[in-house]
């Protein structure tokens, strides 16, 4: 069981003592194990409720999970854990674990590439506020935070030029959080060079309607 310590910096955008208030409090009330079966039991729940069971679904999960178990962990903390964990035989357990696989491993370039470019998990958040069209103050991630620390963080941003008085992106600010994403993206693609163009196509096709249904892994 991680300490608090380790599990915010995998995380890495949690706030300061957050992750310290639950672990490893928590580890009292429920095991790992535990934690694990009912967080994939609820959510091969939910998402069945949304979608039910349609026909090709086995075949979706049987592709989106080759591809998830396809890329390197090396530098992916989260995505090398849930690599670790069983898959589930039922289809809609596989094609929800395989979301979540390929959702870590995206977010785990996405990390890596904050941590290069000098971008705290405080200020990833004050960014995507903005990019939602929302200041810090608004924003559901930061806005319980301490007014003075929230402020010297935009301060921040706003010293390197992507943000500017009003606390809104700079045109340099909105290009560099693009530029980001992007390169996340390049990143994130090593999965899916496991399946065929064609199986790429019929995955993608696959999962518009579960998309459209709301479906976030």
């Amino acid at each position: 069981m991680a300490p608090a310590e380790v599990v915010h910096a995998v995380f890495y955008n949690f706030a300061d003592g957050e992750v310290a208030r639950h672990i490893p409090w928590v580890w009292g009330k429920v095991t790992p194990a535990e934690a694990i079966a009912v967080r994939e039991r609820g959510s091969a729940a939910a998402l069945r409720e949304r979608i039910g069971d349609p026909p090709g679904l086995a075949r979706l999960a049987d592709l989106a999970t080759r591809a998830a178990l396809s890329a390197p962990t090396v530098g992916r903390p989260l995505y090398a854990g849930l690599r670790a964990l069983a898959v589930p035989a039922d289809s809609v357990a596989r094609l929800w674990h395989a979301a979540t696989l390929l959702r870590e491993h995206r977010g785990d370039s996405h990390n890596a590439l904050l941590v290069a470019h000098g971008i705290g998990g405080t200020e990833a958040h004050v960014l995507l506020a903005l990019t939602m069209g929302e200041t810090a103050e608004e924003f559901g991630r930061t806005h319980h935070l301490p007014p003075a620390q929230l402020a010297a963080v935009v301060d921040g941003l706003r010293a390197r030029g992507l943000v500017d008085a009003a606390g809104r992106f700079t045109d340099s600010g909105r290009a560099f959080r693009q530029q980001i994403e992007d390169r996340t993206d390049e990143l994130a693609a090593a999965p899916y060079d496991a399946l065929t163009a064609d199986e790429l196509d019929e995955l993608i096709a696959g999962l518009e309607p579960i998309a459209a249904a709301g479906f976030r892994p």
